[in-house]
């Protein structure tokens, strides 16, 4: 638009394109539509039929969620290597037993879980510990594939349960608000809080239902039980208070694994709400700040002295750290391979020219 001969560099209406300039300068479009990939996902069977006809079969359309999916292990996947890798834990530290010293109880195989349990978990009281040269090579072994197998699996099904649980709590949290639609924007805008909120509640759980079976069980005093918890929850594992009853192991081989992980997920998620909080008051910046000439000098990425409404969302997504000049380079440069015509704009036939078959 011009007034008196001057260009305004303000966007006034966001529908407006502008004219791609001479040089075949980089134009910037809006996307009118939603992304393929949740058009994909949310459009029935037949849809997706309709859509894909005429499509190349050697290279189908895979929605980016799927590839994302596809490139980690599946839960499945992960709850069965644990249990192999349980089972062959159990199994090793059970045949080496005689070569694994300190406080058995009269259950061979159930000092072997224990004994592996502890180890994956990295706790290590040290009430039991390897004492010969073949022992020892065989815990170092599954210490570290513990460390990385099971607590993939551990953490999936820690997840998977503070997802159920956090839910539980909004519930009660919002009794009467918790079907609105509001109310549910608020529950997705928070949900890290309220994970949070969850995991600290398994976390006192865990830590009362410990101390009071170690009083219980173990004969300990309650300072004694919650010490011998705390130390375990945290993998410290000093050693001096420790499961040593085989009821006490047994129960040690499922409350341990459950716990550390719990504990780990609490910090996690505390450590995620304060980078979320950071991250919220950088964008109540950017967003209330003045713009300034400098700003628009900045987003102006044509360099035709006026700002688009894709360029200053893009020079705000910048500035928030979503987006690098180098992503933007990326995209510009496949956009450039699909545009041969530099025209500004792309159509099914610049796709059918561009990508053949």
């Amino acid at each position: 638009m011009v007034e008196n001969g001057v260009k305004q560099p303000l966007l006034h209406d966001q529908g407006h394109q502008k004219k791609p300039p001479p040089g075949g300068a980089r134009r910037f479009r809006r996307c009118r539509t939603a992304p393929l990939s949740d058009a994909v996902q949310e459009s029935p069977p037949h849809s997706q039929n309709i859509r894909h006809q005429g499509a190349s079969a050697a290279s189908p359309f895979v929605p980016p969620k799927e590839l994302l999916t596809c490139a980690r292990p599946s839960f499945q996947l992960v709850g069965i290597l644990m249990l192999a890798y349980l089972l062959a834990g159990t199994t090793a530290f059970y045949l080496a037993m005689d070569n694994i010293s300190g406080d058995h109880t009269t259950s061979r195989a159930l000092d072997a879980l224990y004994f592996c349990v502890v180890t994956m978990t990295t706790v290590g009281y040290g009430d039991l510990v390897p004492d010969s040269d073949a022992a020892k090579l065989l815990a170092c072994a599954f210490a570290f594939a513990g460390v990385a197998l099971v607590g993939a699996f551990l953490s999936k099904a820690a997840d998977y349960i503070v997802e159920k649980q956090e839910a539980l709590l909004y519930r009660a949290i919002h009794l009467h608000h918790a079907d609105d639609r509001e109310a549910r924007r608020d529950m997705e805008a928070n949900k890290v809080r309220y994970k949070l909120y969850t995991s600290a509640a398994l976390v006192a759980a865990l830590l009362a239902s410990g101390t009071a079976f170690l009083v219980m069980a173990e004969g300990m005093r309650p300072v004694d039980a919650f010490y011998c918890v705390c130390a375990t929850v945290t993998t410290l594992g000093y050693g001096d208070r420790s499961f040593s009853s085989s009821g006490g192991r047994a129960f040690a081989a499922v409350w341990i694994t459950v716990s550390t992980v719990v504990v780990a997920l609490f910090f996690l998620y505390a450590a995620e709400l304060g980078a979320e909080r950071r991250q919220r008051a950088l964008a109540r910046w950017v967003l209330t700040r003045p713009t300034t000439s400098m700003d628009l000098e900045a987003a102006d990425l044509d360099g035709d002295h006026r700002v688009i409404a894709t360029e200053f969302v893009l020079y705000k997504l910048k500035e928030l750290g979503k987006i690098n000049q180098e992503d933007i380079a990326e995209f510009l440069d496949q956009f450039d391979k699909l545009d041969p015509n530099h025209t500004g704009s792309l159509s099914a036939h610049d796709l059918a020219v561009a990508q053949p078959g």
